[in-house]
């Protein structure tokens, strides 16, 4: 059975004070390494002092695939191993809209941390003039095979993947639990074609105005176990409230 997490995604948030009174009021039951939380960059190291005390393991929100080198602003996939950061999310919608991210970048980035040792967390999902014209499923499966192209996976636990439909992050829409599970299902039909061993077991997590509110019943779903979590994350009441339904 596939493993249930809760990520929270700071995105450009939290000042290093928020961050310790973030940590300090945190009360977290039953962790069992499956509580994640994705800083900004500079406050990964932060984190990471006060993290061990919730149990809670801290990642990136980006990585680069290059190994090192003259690439200003970027950031190794080994230097974040290397100050202790357990994975790192990839393909983000943001990152695709903002940045010009294409599929082919992300199969990259997702190859690099899985050889540093890093779980890519990788991010799919559609726009709503694409949901609109019945292209969900076309759009998002064929961003997570093109993903994984040319990846071996030893374990389900070397790799997650988050369904988020662009329309609903941040904008309080929610996909019904229903339309996530529709997709979900598919994602994990191509998952056990792609991984005859391992595909059943890999996670599977739903983001897009995740709360407290809606988080019992898009658990409830077969194919959906856990969650990617924007602004419900910031606060360390509605965090471990989303963390306890995990």
């Amino acid at each position: 059975m596939p493993k249930n997490y809760m990520i929270g995604n700071w995105k450009m948030n939290q000042s290093l004070s928020d961050i310790q009174n973030f940590f300090s009021q945190l009360k977290l039951e039953n962790n069992q390494n499956n509580f994640w939380i994705t800083p900004q960059s500079v406050h990964i190291s932060e984190c990471l002092k006060h993290a061990p005390a919730t149990g809670v393991l801290i990642g990136a929100q980006n990585c680069s695939h290059e190994d090192f080198g003259a690439f200003t602003g970027e950031i190794a996939c080994r230097s974040l191993a290397e100050i202790g950061a357990h994975f790192t999310l990839i393909g983000h919608s943001e990152r695709r809209s903002l940045y010009g991210e294409t599929d082919q970048d992300v199969n990259q980035k997702a190859k690099k941390a899985i050889s540093e040792g890093l779980i890519p967390v990788i991010c799919v999902g559609e726009t709503l003039a694409q949901r609109d014209n019945s292209q969900t499923l076309d759009v998002v499966l064929s961003q997570v095979k093109n993903a994984l192209v040319n990846i071996q996976l030893h374990n389900e636990s070397e790799i997650i993947i988050a369904y988020e439909p662009v329309w609903a992050i941040g904008t309080g829409k929610t996909a019904t639990p229903q339309q996530a599970e529709e997709v979900h299902a598919q994602i994990r039909n191509l998952l056990i074609e792609l991984y005859p061993d391992h595909g059943a077991e890999i996670s599977l997590l739903y983001g897009g105005s995740v709360k407290p509110a809606n988080i019992k019943e898009l658990l409830s779903m077969q194919n959906i176990n856990g969650g990617l979590v924007g602004g419900a994350s910031l606060k360390p009441e509605s965090f471990s409230d989303l963390c306890k339904a995990c």
